[in-house]
């Protein structure tokens, strides 16, 4: 699914601008304020509108059978071992976000991640090295972790290093300016203006033809992009919606603008040689989506700050590289 060009079951179809999103969260009053309650947020209380998957979801997710789980493999070796070992992310709010008072780590990536260490532990128990998105590869060929839940875009060049399952989410890059900024509507008006971008990410080579004559800024990692925006360092930020919709809600000194001018999908990150683990996953895929579990995930973290009900999943295979 794009979050912004939503495609429903039934016949109803939805058009969901980023602009809306922005004032969505903006009439929420979201922000990082630690020392406050957190915000309610339209979209699905019942599901935990401030981002979090209620239990009732966890308690009611698949679990593998013993048949599911063959000697000597990955699963096996996972199940054994007692807990999931993945690469993500801690700081991405609505996607992968450590809670300061609990220590637990919520989010899209976060609870997807946790339903497939229920399905083949039994419970969901899973332990996250936090990675960056240049070392993600080499963790996964180094089998340093189990699987990269971590809005991993799927492209071929990638797919010839890591397996891909999924893709599980779709998405596209945005546009995230200040709150006060009212120049900016879309990419179109970056043309010569100075973007900061994610290094290593589809922003980098997606932008000279987009915003012809614009100037890049990288950063490591999506907290410093955000921060430099605040600082006033670039005119805007280019990412994926879900990172801007996840730094909005954090942050309401920034607004997202016009809709994405890209489609990408998201994979969940494997190792390349493990043909029978990214198997096994895709079938998990299949039994949550079929299930209502993936929609329900959905709507406790992304859905919680865009209006609607969750959108139809992306069928599985469906991206160039998975």
């Amino acid at each position: 699914m794009s979050i912004l060009k939503m495609s429903f079951t039934g016949r109803r179809s939805l058009a969901l601008t980023a602009t809306a999103v922005a004032v969505t969260l903006a009439a929420a009053g979201c922000g990082g304020d630690s020392g406050g309650g957190a915000p309610t947020l339209p979209g699905n209380p019942g599901l935990g509108g401030d981002g979090v998957v209620a239990q009732s979801v966890y308690d009611a997710a698949p679990v593998a059978t013993d048949a599911d789980i063959p000697a000597g493999s990955t699963m096996e070796a996972i199940r054994k071992r007692g807990y999931l070992n993945i690469g993500g992310s801690l700081d991405a709010p609505l996607l992968a976000q450590q809670n300061p008072v609990s220590g637990t780590i919520e989010g899209f990536d976060a609870d997807m991640a946790k339903l497939l260490a229920k399905y083949i532990i039994g419970k969901p128990e899973v332990k996250t090295t936090t990675i960056g998105t240049q070392t993600r590869e080499a963790m996964l060929q180094a089998k340093s972790v189990d699987a990269v839940f971590q809005t991993y875009t799927i492209t071929p060049q990638r797919a010839t290093q890591v397996a891909f399952a999924g893709p599980y989410l779709t998405s596209g890059l945005a546009v995230g300016v200040r709150k006060d900024d009212t120049s900016i509507k879309s990419v179109k008006d970056l043309a010569g203006k100075t973007v900061i971008v994610g290094a290593n990410t589809p922003a980098v080579t997606a932008l000279p033809s987009a915003a012809p004559g614009s100037k890049q800024i990288a950063f490591g990692t999506d907290p410093q992009a955000l921060q430099a925006l605040l600082q006033k360092r670039g005119d805007a930020y280019v990412q994926d919606f879900t990172l801007l919709a996840s730094g909005a809600k954090a942050n309401p000194g920034m607004k997202v603008v016009g809709e994405p001018f890209t489609t990408e999908a998201y994979g969940i990150g494997l190792n390349k040689e493990d043909a029978q683990f990214k198997e096994f996953v895709n079938n998990w895929l299949k039994k949550i989506q079929a299930d209502g579990t993936w929609a329900k995930v959905w709507e406790g973290t992304l859905g919680s700050v865009v209006e609607g009900g969750a959108p139809t999943p992306p069928a599985l295979g469906s991206a160039d590289g998975s």
